[in-house]
Formats: C-alpha cells, structure tokens, sequence
C-alpha cells in the first residue's frame, strides 16, 4: 500500500495583494489565478483523487474547489495548511515593514527562518504544524492518492522535512502558483517524485 500526496500551492492571488505581506490575509485569487485553477482542474482530471484537503485560506480553497469539483468532491478544510502567521506584518506593504520594524525586517530578509513576527509565528511554528497536518493526512489515507492545496511556506516545510533538509535549506525548494509537488509515500518513507511542476 501507497500513498501519493500531490502538494499544490494555490494559484496567483490578486496583484495588488504581491506588493503586501499576506499570511492570514484571506486575498482572493486573480483573473489569472483562475485560469490557473482551471488548468490545474484539468491536469488533475485523470487522476484517481480520493479526497481534497486546502487550507482555509480563500486562495487555496478557490484553487482546491476548482480541482474537487471535477472529482465529484467538496474540499475538506485543513487548518494547519494555512500560510505563516505574519502577526503584526499582515496586510501591510513591505517598504512600510521595513520603516517601522527595521531590524526584524533585516532578519527576515537575510535569515527569514530565524524570525518570529510580532504578534504572530515563527518558522518553526508553521513547520511544527504543517509537518503535524501531513502526518494526520498520511495516518487517514494510507493508500491512494490525495490533494493538498496550501501555500509555499507549508509545502516548502513539509518537502523539507521529508528530504531531511535545514530549515535554511527551504528556500531552495522553488514553489510557483499552481505548481504541484509529489510524494509517494509506502509506510517506511517518503520519495520526492516530482516537485514544483
């Protein structure tokens, strides 16, 4: 028995919503972002999806609806797949972050693994819960092949946590909207069969 565990990041969320740190920031996707959707749909159609999971972010929900949909299924809500709590930083343009919390800021641009935003998470948090959300996943599912619509940061925490990298290291795992990662997973391990395709 096996299971496959296709890691999808949302697709393109609104422009005006780039220029802004978002997290919990619940941004909807673009006129892009939807075709996105729909191509990813399509993708996915032959696919034997025995559930969908997303996180409660509208931007992911939007793309996992899409992909459910042609399945014959309803997304099921995975809070612990949402994106990094930026706290105080949420919703607010990066320039303005910059001048208000300079030297957090320095550090997160420079060693982003390292910072706890005000008000909200660190990176260890999101890799904690994010791990812990693809390990009930696993443990619910251990044979077929699920859907897992999230942001770059979980996804990012979880290919690293199965390739044993540094948390450091996780930037180096590219993570385009709409991109999809695999993982087939046996009982004894995880193989990264495909990422960021």
């Amino acid at each position: 028995m096996s299971t496959r565990l296709l890691l999808i990041r949302h697709a393109e969320p609104e422009i005006d919503s780039q220029r802004r740190c978002y997290g919990s920031l619940d941004v909807p996707l673009s006129s892009r972002g939807e075709r996105q959707a729909r191509a990813l749909a399509w993708r996915l159609a032959a696919e034997p999806l025995s559930a969908v999971y997303s996180s409660p972010r509208r931007r992911s929900l939007d793309t996992a609806r899409v992909i459910a949909e042609r399945h014959g299924r309803e997304p099921c809500v995975e809070d612990d797949l949402r994106e990094i709590e930026f706290g105080a930083f949420d919703g607010r343009e990066y320039d303005e972050i910059a001048r208000s919390y300079p030297e957090i800021y320095a550090t997160w641009m420079t060693r982003p693994t390292e910072v706890a935003f005000p008000d909200g998470e660190s990176f260890t948090d999101l890799r904690e819960r994010s791990i812990a959300a693809m390990e009930r996943l696993l443990e619910r599912h251990r044979d077929g092949t699920i859907a897992v619509v999230s942001h770059g940061g979980p996804i990012r925490a979880m290919l690293a946590h199965e390739l044993g990298l540094a948390d450091e290291a996780i930037f180096r795992i590219g993570q385009r909207y709409g991109a999809v990662s695999e993982l087939r997973h046996d009982g004894s391990g995880s193989i990264l069969w495909a990422v960021n395709s």
